[in-house]
């Protein structure tokens, strides 16, 4: 069974980059599958946290504005990227 948790992140009234990095250093401390809604009022976090998440190996879920202008974007952690190639480990005849 996987236990998967929810999460929450206040960065309203922060200004880029510090949403990102609040976010970075939140999901540094959750798990693989996790999953945490930021709420911000910086716009610009609108392209800035889905890049991020695109980078690091996480995955956006949604992302809405509501009337008062604070933004929630919903991302699923993710695990670490690695530059490697597949390698067919069966013995050759």
């Amino acid at each position: 069974m996987v236990c998967v948790s929810a999460y929450t992140l206040d960065a309203k009234q922060l200004l880029c980059p510090l949403p990102v990095i609040r976010t970075q250093d939140r999901v540094a401390t959750l798990k693989i599958g996790d999953v945490l809604t930021v709420y911000c009022t910086d716009p610009g976090a609108l392209s800035d946290i889905p890049t991020w998440c695109r980078l690091h190996g996480h995955t956006m879920l949604s992302t809405k504005e509501d009337v008062d202008g604070v933004i929630a974007l919903v991302l699923k952690v993710g695990g670490p990227i690695y530059n490697a190639c597949l390698v067919d480990t069966a013995e050759q005849p």
